[in-house]
């Protein structure tokens, strides 16, 4: 990240820019950084004016509490008016919750592209979201980063002897650093449940992709939100799961963004 802006409450925001032509936005989902997005930024580069960026509480990027999930919707304000005043956005996971959230609030967006946001569709699927936010919440109060990364590994189905060899892993110290913005991601998410009311007043073109080889329960997710949003279309992209492969994504998002 090469560049700096500072959101309403001063917090300082590092993030990336490339190309030239309409600006696109792209928001990281939980326990990663704007890093992640970089190869999406790449392709979509040749097209359009990419920003990426570290979320607060992550990587380069500053933090101010207590956290509110509007502080994060100015933060993508504060991105905005760097890109030039006006921008699509793309958030996967609970990156794309946040842009839907910053999307309702009015922000000067001109279209909005999701990635397997998470929602709940149900009350099991609500009360498995509550039984996770109490436990992080314990865990965070604790001190205790690493079983809260590992509430969120086990949140999104990996197996044990994954969560295990994860905790062994060279890797495992970066997410203990960025596991307090697990709560950030969890408070975006809203208790888990489809948004229907927020996602109805969004006033502008949304496209919400997921992948076929995700679980059925996550595809149905995805199509909720297409069909809540007054102006949504629902897309699969054949072969791909949570981890979508940025050549397989990117001529998809240019094909919206370009319309």
């Amino acid at each position: 990240m090469d560049k700096k802006t500072l959101s309403r409450d001063g917090t300082a925001l590092a993030y990336g820019r490339r190309g030239q032509g309409p600006a696109v936005i792209l928001v990281s989902g939980a326990m990663s950084t704007g890093g992640t997005m970089a190869p999406l930024a790449g392709l979509l580069a040749d097209r359009f004016t990419v920003l990426w960026y570290d979320r607060r509480g992550r990587g380069e990027s500053g933090d101010t509490t207590p956290y509110a999930v509007q502080r994060e919707v100015e933060d993508l304000a504060a991105l905005i008016d760097a890109a030039g005043g006006e921008a699509a956005l793309y958030g996967i996971s609970s990156g794309g919750a946040l842009v839907l959230h910053a999307a309702a609030a009015g922000l000067p967006v001109s279209r909005v592209a999701v990635y397997e946001t998470p929602f709940a569709l149900d009350e099991e699927g609500a009360k498995a979201r509550a039984e996770y936010t109490a436990n992080l919440t314990e865990a965070l109060a604790q001190g205790r980063r690493g079983d809260a990364v590992e509430l969120f590994l086990r949140l999104t189905g990996l197996a044990e002897e994954m969560i295990l060899g994860a905790r062994q892993s060279p890797m495992w110290a970066a997410m203990e650093a960025i596991a307090p913005t697990l709560a950030y991601d969890d408070a975006v998410m809203g208790g888990g449940l489809a948004p229907r009311e927020r996602l109805a007043s969004i006033g502008v073109p949304v496209l919400a992709v997921a992948g076929e080889a995700s679980p059925p329960w996550l595809r149905e997710a995805v199509r909720a939100v297409a069909e809540a949003a007054p102006d949504g279309t629902y897309r699969t992209l054949e072969g791909q799961t949570h981890m979508v492969d940025p050549n397989v994504l990117a001529p998809v998002l240019a094909e919206f963004f370009a319309r």
